[in-house]
């Protein structure tokens, strides 16, 4: 298939690279965009239309100091308290335990402070320019009015919930994240709509959300589009390799022949990387929102509960209610049971909410045990970069990774050390 140049001369005297990124979510747009940037031609290829997939039912959240892993100390002692629990975050399939247990064991493994630490600095240096970064990305796309600026808060019922956060506060204010914390009566001025009982919070006042993520990645696909990029629609295979390196895709549109590789295919990368000798462990961590057209309540921030771990996010077409983590593998059929969860919920947050009519969806996370996502190139084979494993955190990390790839393309130094996401490190 043919390429064409992209606007404008690389910089700095960098060659032209025909670069192929498999996967039209968030992170693979992103990237084909700072690719392009650089002068390179760019193609994005994916089996559906770009931001169909996990990148359009997320909460929107943007926030910098979100830098917390799910594997923290303790976690595993509360998973029992929240399968039981009907409308607890966490939901396991038994029926496919035996396939998770290696993901699981490594998981188990990142749950102490030094390995907390090591992934909370880490997603610092992905996380942390996400608002400034997306106020740049959607001006370019002529979307600005997607981004919205905004402080997040975070709500507690009790003192004692509350204080069983204070170790991942300390964490965030130690990689230089801003925190304030809340009481009873500023919660209450901040959000009225919010059940009375909440009386304990914090907020990071470096955020944002977006009011409608399948439209930004849809926007930036566009501009990338409009640009000269490439959008093939086709389902990736298996690769075809010569000389150290791959030389084709095989689709289901017959070969693609590539010269530079990206794979930031979310959850589907696993069985891709498997096929190219990256054994890095990676599992479906799905989740589920509803939206709500007409609330009937008025939320003016995106607000957190911190004990069940659920988001109500002001959208573009009503209010999303998202979270849950269930580990199901990718072909389970979803378990609407979990989204109704969301719908009962919902009313504890915000005692004066309707529901229904509401729609619902269900995405599949691309979850590593640690939390970090797996970037960088691949030993063994040229020409080939990963970028894919980003869990809750792909909105937010997928410009910072888009710049990283580009750097590595570049065959400069990358901006951030990429050591803590080297799919090896397990």
């Amino acid at each position: 298939m043919g390429r064409r140049r992209q606007g404008g001369k690389p910089q700095g005297g960098l060659s032209v690279m025909a670069v192929t990124i498999i996967g039209a979510g968030i992170v693979g747009v992103a990237a084909a965009i700072y690719l392009q940037r650089e002068g390179h031609a760019v193609t994005l290829i994916d089996g559906s239309a770009p931001g169909e997939g996990t990148s359009f039912g997320n909460a929107g959240s943007l926030a910098p100091g979100s830098i917390i892993p799910l594997a923290l100390p303790g976690t595993i002692r509360q998973v029992p308290k929240w399968i039981i629990h009907p409308l607890g975050p966490l939901s396991l399939s038994w029926r496919k335990l035996p396939g998770l247990t290696p993901w699981f064991f490594h998981f188990w493994r990142a749950c102490n402070p030094r390995t907390v630490a090591r992934t909370a600095a880490a997603m610092r240096s992905l996380n942390g320019p996400s608002v400034d970064r997306y106020t740049d990305l959607l001006a370019g796309a002529g979307a600005s009015e997607l981004l919205v600026h905004d402080s997040g808060i975070t709500v507690y019922r009790s003192e004692r919930s509350f204080d069983g956060s204070a170790w991942a506060r300390g964490v965030r204010a130690d990689n230089g994240v801003k925190i304030e914390l809340l009481d009873a009566a500023t919660i209450g001025a901040r959000e009225p709509a919010l059940d009375p009982g909440y009386r304990w919070g914090f907020t990071l006042p470096e955020g944002g959300y977006v009011r409608n993520p399948g439209r930004v990645v849809q926007a930036l696909a566009r501009h990338f589009v409009a640009r000269g990029g490439t959008l093939v629609t086709a389902v990736v295979r298996d690769f075809v390799r010569a000389e150290g390196r791959v030389k084709a895709l095989v689709t289901d549109r017959g070969e693609i022949p590539v010269d530079l590789l990206v794979l930031a295919a979310g959850v589907g990368s696993r069985a891709l990387a498997a096929k190219l000798g990256v054994r890095a462990p990676l599992t479906s961590e799905r989740g589920y929102h509803i939206q709500i057209p007409a609330p009937a309540v008025t939320v003016r921030h995106q607000v957190a509960d911190g004990d069940l771990r659920f988001v109500a996010t002001p959208m573009e077409g009503g209010l999303r209610i998202s979270g849950t983590s269930e580990f199901c593998g990718i072909d389970a059929p979803p378990n609407w049971a979990r989204a109704a969860a969301l719908g009962r919920l919902a009313p504890r947050l915000l005692p004066g909410i309707k529901t229904e009519p509401h729609s619902r969806w269900a995405g599949h996370r691309p979850s590593t045990p640690d939390g970090r996502p797996y970037i960088g190139a691949v030993p063994g084979l040229a020409r080939l970069f990963l970028a894919y494993g980003h869990g809750h955190w792909g909105l937010m990390a997928a410009p910072a990774t888009g710049q990283v790839i580009a750097d590595l393309v570049a065959g400069r130094p990358p901006r951030i050390d990429l050591a803590p996401f080297r799919p090896d490190r397990y």
